[in-house]
């Protein structure tokens, strides 16, 4: 279930809870702007706003919060020199809205759930000015749902119809909904710079993951919407896994390789697909297999990756890896009636 699901569900119940969202972010953080956490009544969470003394801070402010009918906005110094080594921090500063989540919101969030279930655009609108919540829904045709925001505001709003990337704007934060298709590139090799090239043309957003940042950086991946420099076990708690990511896996050995496949075939996903000849893509399954992994979730990995082209280049071999993520997200959407756009 995605969080909105989550909130509709637990809104049905009657029970309320707090949605936390990045909001901004300066610097390296774990998790991108637009990430969310959702906090009930009960204490149980769902989601990620990036793990380790983030989440911790979160989820007490949001306790603090409950009940209150109050919105909150604070922010978090992610400086790794402040932390235990244990801790996982990814550095940077990052600043979290807290909204409440009551019945006054459950209509707009059982239309904002349903547009997303069916994949159709949309564009989710926060105030939080004066601390006063607003919650307001467009979508593609520009009906609105929930709070009406005033004229000038509504406005603003169809200058951006064609937003991809929740973006903060004084104080509201516009939020796309049907939009991003995500894509966890775990390598920086040159394989994975010419993927992460031609996936984002091709309309993907973007993370590069990788322990190392003399690979994993901007210079190097100027294309990538999020790196994320952080071990193997690290990188899964700044990911979100929602089963609609694609993952691709390019890293520099065939353990890594082994290791980041074994982890992710415990989340659920669109695609996964491997790098590697043959010989090596059989030994690594054997492996995954003697470990008790279920034959339906081994049948699912694309290895070796890509469309057979006979790709030879680093070039040429993004160019298949992209093709077959393109295929399999194209098959995906005729299979879903419901989001023809």
């Amino acid at each position: 279930m995605n969080i909105y699901e989550i909130i509709c569900d637990y809104l049905m119940k009657n029970k309320i809870g707090v949605l936390a969202t990045v909001i901004k972010r300066t610097g390296s953080a774990p998790r991108d702007i637009g990430a969310k956490m959702f906090i009930g009544e009960d204490g149980k969470t769902f989601g990620t706003v990036g793990g380790g003394l983030l989440e911790d801070g979160t989820y007490k402010e949001a306790l603090a919060i409950m009940g209150k009918n109050v919105i909150k906005t604070f922010s978090v110094n992610m400086n790794a020199n402040a932390v235990n080594e244990k801790d996982m921090l990814c550095g940077g500063d990052v600043l979290i809205l807290l909204e409440p989540v009551t019945v006054m919101q459950n209509d707009v969030y059982r239309k904002i759930e349903k547009l997303q279930s069916n994949k159709q655009k949309g564009l989710v609108l926060t105030g939080f000015g004066g601390g006063i919540l607003t919650k307001t829904l467009f979508d593609k045709e520009g009906n609105i749902a929930g709070d009406i925001p005033d004229d000038e505001t509504i406005n603003r709003i169809k200058t951006l119809p064609h937003l991809k990337k929740p973006v903060l704007e004084e104080e509201y934060f516009a939020d796309p909904i049907g939009e991003i298709t995500p894509l966890y590139l775990f390598g920086a090799g040159h394989v994975a710079q010419y993927v992460a090239k031609i996936a984002k043309f091709a309309g993907f957003d973007v993370s590069v993951i990788d322990d190392k940042k003399e690979f994993a950086n901007h210079e190097r991946f100027p294309d990538a919407d999020e790196i994320v420099v952080a071990n193997i076990h690290d990188a899964f708690f700044c990911l979100d896994f929602t089963g609609d990511e694609y993952v691709v896996i390019v890293s520099r050995s065939h353990e890594y390789d082994a290791e980041i496949l074994e982890e992710t075939l415990k989340k659920e996903t669109r695609y996964v697909g491997m790098i590697g000849s043959r010989r090596k893509v059989k030994m690594i399954i054997d492996g995954i297999k003697k470990k008790g992994y279920e034959d339906t979730a081994i049948e699912k990995i694309h290895a070796p990756i890509g469309i057979p082209i006979d790709a030879e280049t680093p070039q040429e071999i993004a160019v298949s890896i992209v093709a077959e993520l393109i295929k399999v997200k194209n098959k995906s959407q005729l299979l879903c009636p419901g989001n023809a756009i």
